[in-house]
């Protein structure tokens, strides 16, 4: 009787998880490894880039570029908590991850997409002022507000995200402990526990999901009355420009919504989507979207793209 607690108790605090990878092509891990690995090499890149030219450039310190630079760091948080790991999965094989470990790769990547949504929102609401309110852009985003606006977004995101922690820590381990993905998601760890988990489950789909709906309609919200705005400008100029400045969040916006509501979608309805296409899908979510975002604001955006030109290609006499 006491071998059996003593076994039950050590169950709830397990050493390791093995990450398999992407079950059924293990054979392509190799060839998935490499364009994988460039992908985060040009995320990494690129964000690094872009968070540097706001900070020392002058010209770059208004809200707009403080809360793309919120973004990068972000996305910087996103795919270095998940990529190298998922890399050597693809190039050496199974690979032990610590219980604790798993927590906090968990914790990171959610708590991520958490901040992508929320900062994605601030930047529609600091487009939304610029356009109706441009007289009174800089007497609304003072520097009280922004700071206000940021520490919302942390308090909300850490909120959201930290009780997966406990929940997924009070629940006992008692299977195998291999994990048939990449990383350590809330959901995909909570199936191996030997309990009940219908906690977890409405927690981890109803909260993130009544979040980033609530983001969405917000944005949604702000972005039709920016286009009434911008329809209604006298001067084909400034709707040009309007145009162009919103174009880039509106691409990024798109880039992190349409495939997040895809993988809903597909994970609720789609019982005949092979399971390897979930985590592939998975694993290019955390990696395209970081590499593609400071791509879009450096092209679309033209203060970001002159910096860049200046830091690259002229050189000082």
């Amino acid at each position: 009787m006491s071998t059996m607690v003593t076994f039950n108790l050590s169950t709830f605090n397990p050493e390791f998880f093995i990450l398999l990878g992407i079950p059924g092509l293990e054979q392509f891990h190799i060839w998935i490894g490499i364009p994988f690995f460039i992908i985060y090499l040009v995320a990494f890149a690129g964000n690094s880039i872009l968070l540097y030219l706001i900070c020392v450039e002058r010209s770059l310190h208004e809200p707009m570029f403080f809360f793309l630079s919120m973004l990068a760091a972000t996305d910087l948080i996103l795919c270095n908590t998940c990529v190298p790991k998922t890399f050597s999965i693809f190039c050496l094989g199974p690979q032990q991850i610590t219980f604790p470990g798993c927590l906090t790769q968990m914790f990171f990547l959610h708590f991520s997409f958490a901040m992508d949504s929320a900062i994605l929102l601030a930047m529609a609401f600091d487009r939304y002022v610029a356009i109706c309110f441009p007289l009174r852009y800089t007497t609304i985003l003072t520097h009280q507000i922004i700071t206000k606006i940021v520490v919302a977004i942390l308090i909300r995101s850490f909120c959201i995200i930290f009780p997966c922690v406990f929940l997924l820590k009070r629940l006992p381990f008692c299977r195998e402990l291999i994990v048939p993905h990449t990383y350590c998601e809330h959901i995909g760890i909570a199936r191996l526990a030997c309990a009940d988990i219908s906690i977890n489950i409405w927690y981890g789909f109803a909260v993130p999901i009544m979040t980033i709906m609530s983001d969405m309609i917000l944005i949604g919200i702000s972005y039709t009355v920016i286009l009434r705005a911008v329809f209604n400008l006298s001067s084909q100029d400034a709707r040009q420009k309007a145009l162009s400045t919103c174009g880039s969040h509106v691409c990024v916006i798109l880039i992190f919504y349409t495939p997040a509501i895809f993988s809903v979608l597909a994970h609720r309805f789609g019982h005949n989507i092979p399971h390897s296409f979930h985590i592939l899908f998975a694993n290019l979510y955390v990696a395209i979207p970081p590499a593609i975002n400071p791509i879009i604001y450096g092209v679309k955006t033209k203060q970001i793209w002159d910096k860049i030109n200046l830091l690259f290609f002229k050189t000082n006499h």
